[in-house]
């Protein structure tokens, strides 16, 4: 098969358009021929080689861990999907990629709405998986107000979504020209930086219940300072969460009960307009290069997606 893929670390040139065996389902997975494939910041930073979990890859590499196609192979034990069904969703994150190619084995998926275009639906499956694994572990109540640090990022833009969908009260940093983008997704807009207490005060906020940390820019200190509770405070980025008395979220691959049910919940609400999957950008799978460019530099309003349709004819 074809696959944008890596056999060095380095800046975005690194990335090429190269041949790669076909992978092959295990169980209790599927194997879809990808129509679109997300770009994550784990994905920049396995393939800049500065994160520690560069070190286990094996090279050539290929990149992304979300993906979304037609399935064409079923592993032993799954039942509820068909050849042939148009569905979304996650690889085996333990491989740390295999999404950007003409083929590749999800892990977790749901059914694609027949309305959410293979862009949208390429772009969803972590951001939907994370959103959803952090809100069950904050555990907000309807009527509650959750702060999200990071909101109009893939994964925050998402978990604005999810989390108003049930009910709770949501205000998001982001810089000033972001903040019109998170009152379209129901968030109360604020900016980050320091000062964010005093700045959330000033809404007229009586209390901010739940805090999630998406950006991993060293606020801590101040959600727990708004919370007064570090066991209502999540991080999905920031190292020195232990130190803060803070739970530091990094899912399966620490062990932690997955969000794959936020799939089909947020399949449901994209087919009643209520969640969309914002996307900044998108590129053709021979235009890798640009989309990890663009991933790394961008505004970071949504998702980067590769698209793979156009690759078939090539």
């Amino acid at each position: 098969m074809f696959a944008a893929q890596f056999d060095r670390f380095g800046g975005p040139e690194v990335l090429h358009l190269g041949t790669a065996d076909e992978p092959r389902p295990g169980a209790g997975q599927i194997r879809v021929r990808v129509h679109a494939a997300g770009v994550s910041p784990v994905d920049v930073g396995l393939r800049s080689g500065r994160t520690p979990m560069s070190a286990r890859l094996p090279l050539p590499h290929i990149p992304g861990v979300d993906a979304a196609g037609v399935v064409d192979e079923i592993g032993h034990g799954v039942d509820g999907v068909a050849v042939g069904d148009h569905v979304f969703g996650v690889v085996e994150l333990a491989k740390l990629g295999g999404a950007s190619a003409q083929f590749a084995v999800l892990q977790l998926w749901a059914p694609k709405p027949a309305t959410m275009s293979w862009t949208q639906a390429g772009a969803a499956g972590t951001s939907i998986e994370t959103a959803t694994r952090a809100l069950d572990l904050l555990e907000p109540q309807p009527g509650m107000t959750l702060l999200i640090e990071g909101a109009a990022g893939g994964v925050g833009s998402v978990a604005v979504q999810l989390a108003t969908a049930r009910g709770i009260r949501v205000i998001g940093t982001a810089r000033t020209d972001n903040h019109a983008f998170l009152s379209q997704l129901g968030a109360t807009p604020v900016t980050y930086g320091p000062g964010l207490a005093d700045r959330v005060n000033a809404l007229g906020v009586p209390r901010v219940h739940r805090a999630l940390d998406v950006a991993g820019a060293g606020s801590l200190p101040e959600l727990l300072a708004l919370t007064g509770d570090p066991a209502a405070v999540v991080t999905l980025a920031d190292h020195t969460a232990p130190t803060h008395g803070v739970h530091l979220s990094m899912g399966q691959l620490a062990g932690e009960p997955d969000g794959r049910h936020g799939l089909r919940t947020a399949a449901e609400l994209f087919t009643v307009g209520r969640f969309t999957v914002p996307i900044e950008a998108t590129f053709p799978i021979q235009k890798a290069t640009d989309a990890h460019d663009t991933a790394e530099h961008g505004s970071r309003r949504g998702k980067i997606v590769i698209t793979v349709d156009d690759a078939y004819e090539n």
